[in-house]
């Protein structure tokens, strides 16, 4: 749903379209700090375009910080971090597509360096792209070689994606953050097999999953309930789950992840002693020969 617009005219998404707002106000507090582990120059001015629609997202930054940002500022920051310094590795090892699935406002086609011959595909909803790529048009941005692919994950998103220019030849990236613990476990299910399939040999996916807890789930709570509602649960175990289907897994607890960059993880996002959200990091890599790769299923 698109009910508001920025003073700009462009239609702010609503509803669960607009978390990415969220994610881009904490990627924006990142960005000025004094050792910020990335910096996306773009966010600033993304929530500058949405504040006058009022989005919830952006409203009163000024005013105290929502239990669940200060939750989530390290959080973000470090999967941010974890998932650029993935991506560098992979185009560098080879990778010549990287697919940003549910990319909300993400900017990494933008801020980031991308060798030459590296294709990135953004895929989000229509409304999402939409407002994104206005703001960071009139921003004159320039990326790498990329294009943004309107397309909904509940429905025929490869082909989409191919027609898009999608290659599945060819070696790919795939990057799904904030995106597992918004599906159920059977649509996650579903989204390991269609990238898969799409996926040929020594092709990778990076993403990121955290569990639910009560405490977790009240912070949520008092921000939208559009964000009480996000989490659906995902697999139950990210390790399993790619290797379920043919994926080589490394699983890291985030925790060790912040700490190796210098940062902590507020105690209270794990709700207590006894019900625990904890944060998952994870690469698989498909083996060297995946015998489910054609593309003759979306020509």
């Amino acid at each position: 749903m698109t009910d508001e617009t920025s003073a700009t005219g462009d239609a702010v998404p609503r509803g669960v379209g607009a978390t990415a707002l969220g994610v881009t106000r904490l990627r924006a507090i990142e960005s000025n700090r004094a050792r910020p582990l990335a910096i996306d120059p773009y966010a600033e001015r993304i929530l500058e375009a949405a504040v006058p629609a009022g989005s919830e997202w952006t409203a009163d930054r000024g005013a105290a910080e929502p239990r669940f940002f200060r939750l989530m500022r390290d959080q973000v920051a470090v999967r941010t971090r974890f998932i650029d310094d993935t991506i560098a590795r992979a185009v560098a090892d080879g990778a010549a597509q990287v697919v940003v699935l549910g990319c909300g406002m993400d900017t990494r086609s933008y801020r980031l360096n991308w060798p030459e011959g590296v294709h990135v595909f953004d895929l989000d909803l229509p409304e999402v792209l939409a407002f994104r790529d206005a703001v960071l048009s009139r921003l004159a941005a320039s990326g790498g070689h990329r294009t943004s692919v309107a397309a909904d994950l509940r429905e025929d998103w490869p082909r989409s994606l191919v027609a898009a220019g999608f290659d599945p030849t060819v070696r790919t990236l795939w990057v799904c953050e904030g995106l597992l613990y918004a599906l159920p476990a059977t649509a996650a299910e579903d989204l390991l097999t269609e990238i898969t399939l799409l996926s040929s040999p020594a092709s990778a996916v990076v993403v990121d999953h955290i569990t639910d807890s009560p405490a977790f789930a009240a912070a949520r709570e008092e921000v939208s309930p559009e964000l009480l509602e996000l989490w659906q649960g995902g697999p139950e175990h990210v390790g399993t789950w790619l290797s379920g289907h043919g994926w080589e897994p490394d699983v890291r607890d985030l925790r060790n992840e912040a700490a190796r960059y210098g940062r902590e993880i507020p105690e209270d996002l794990a709700g207590g002693q006894h019900e625990v959200a904890r944060t998952w990091l994870a690469v698989g890599e498909l083996a060297s020969t995946n015998p489910g790769v054609s593309g003759r299923r979306w020509g």
